[in-house]
């Protein structure tokens, strides 16, 4: 592969991987951080009780997906900030925050009433009484602190296109450290208190987004490398242009990020008729798909802020080394992980169960999981290579169609068709649809740097 690069080019292209790698092991290591926290959750409840576990369970999908598609809207800040930081309008960078701050307060407002009013969502899924009381209840608490999660979100994507990804990682790192005994000392009552069980996740989960959010406003408010650029000199008051570029921008990102996760999500649902045995069996294979999921989107994040600092500056070279540099760093390394976790799926999936049963399940899914590594590192720089370049309408309907249609329309039909080949169908379904999605966001991707040559 190295001999195919230009003698000319190979030390910058070197250079610039380098550079991505930099920036975006911080954010894998915050995002993982970031996961960790419902691990905690679901290992602390696993000894309290089934109800609520179940609880969070239910209640932490409903609360995860409303994030995820908020906070693909506000991720609008990226691209509009690394394209003002390339062009050296450093002067327009805080009114642009600021307007994400607007937008992150405004969506906080649907947001939050969905989790105090969680009918719609729940009548979806039949449920004891007990787990829905405790399901409204750990919904409700974390209601309150959704506009902290939102507003910290802003700050973690200004960040990041900023290249300021290493403060963020520690305030993750020490947020996820203080919820560990916080939550155990409240849901197992070790504070002075009654046990609260799932509420006590709930209100540690209060305290640490608070706790969160005010470390990053410090962040911001102190740090030497910001203070040039005047963040909190003069506050701004609502922009329609301004806004109408981050609404125009951030709402497909934000429908993107919603498509991407159901469609992984509701097959749990769909496959329900299959039995326990292998809704587990799925589960821990997309778990495992969650977390290797986290090395191309931590690259990508970087790529983007790469790509729209260079468009910002019209730096074609720079935004095609960019690219260039994000699929070798991410494609490499899901290939490296995709083979180690082909060679170790039998110890991988035996540490998560002890039922025979459930692994024979994991270990005929795992292969797809392997296989598709590849395409999902292409597609994902691919896709936030484009919102680099401020792209994000066409493909919000590659992902609607590959994911929506593809995957979850060609699963069902893999899945329970003639002849049926159960959840394997909607595995091999995702992987169609990943390899669909990388060869369109791909091509579109081409001819947008190839337009911009012209």
């Amino acid at each position: 592969m190295t001999a195919s690069v230009p003698a000319s080019t190979a030390p910058r292209l070197g250079e610039e991987i380098r550079h991505i790698a930099r920036h975006a092991w911080p954010i894998l290591v915050a995002q993982l951080a970031s996961m960790g926290l419902m691990l905690i959750d679901t290992a602390l409840l696993g000894h309290y009780g089934a109800a609520d576990l179940a609880a969070v369970a239910i209640g932490g999908g409903i609360y995860i997906a409303v994030i995820m598609a908020c906070a693909g809207v506000l991720q609008a800040v990226a691209p509009v900030v690394a394209h003002l930081h390339g062009a050296g309008r450093y002067g327009e960078i805080a009114a642009a925050l600021q307007q994400a701050f607007w937008v992150a307060l405004v969506l906080a407002v649907p947001a939050c009433l969905l989790m105090r009013f969680p009918d719609p969502l729940l009548a979806m899924a039949t449920m004891e009484p007990a787990v829905e009381a405790k399901t409204r209840a750990y919904l409700n608490l974390l209601a309150w602190g959704l506009p902290l999660v939102l507003l910290y979100r802003t700050l973690f994507a200004f960040a990041n296109a900023l290249g300021h990804s290493r403060p963020f990682m520690l305030i993750s790192l020490a947020t996820t450290a203080l919820h560990l005994p916080l939550s155990w000392c409240l849901i197992q009552g070790r504070w002075g208190g009654p046990p609260l069980g799932v509420e006590g996740t709930g209100w540690s989960t209060l305290i640490i987004v608070g706790v969160g959010f005010l470390c990053g406003f410090a962040y911001l408010w102190r740090s030497a490398a910001l203070a040039p650029l005047a963040l909190l000199g003069r506050w701004h008051r609502p922009q329609w242009a301004r806004l109408r570029e981050l609404l125009r921008l951030g709402l497909p990102m934000g429908f993107s990020n919603l498509v991407e996760i159901s469609a992984f999500t509701l097959i749990a649902l769909f496959i329900a008729r299959e039995g326990a045995t292998v809704v587990a069996g799925h589960r821990i294979v997309a778990n495992l798909a969650a977390l290797l999921y986290m090395l191309p989107l931590a690259v990508a994040i970087a790529t983007l802020a790469r790509v729209g600092r260079a468009a910002g500056a019209r730096d074609q070279a720079g935004m095609e080394q960019a690219v260039g540099a994000g699929m070798v760093l991410a494609t490499g390394l899901s290939l490296l992980f995709g083979g180690l976790l082909w060679w170790g799926a039998g110890p991988l999936v035996g540490a998560a169960t002890g039922d025979g049963r459930v692994a024979a399940v994991a270990v005929g899914l795992v292969g797809y999981l392997a296989a598709y590594q590849l395409f999902d590192a292409i597609q994902t720089v691919a896709g936030f290579s484009l919102r680099g370049c401020k792209i994000t309408f066409l493909p919000m309907l590659i992902h609607t169609l590959c994911f929506w249609g593809v995957g979850l329309g060609g699963g069902w039909w893999l899945a329970y068709g003639s002849p049926a080949m159960g959840v394997a169908g909607y595995w091999a379904a995702s992987t169609a649809s990943l390899v669909l999605a990388a060869l369109l966001l791909g091509g579109l991707l081409w001819r947008v740097l190839a337009a911009t040559r012209e």
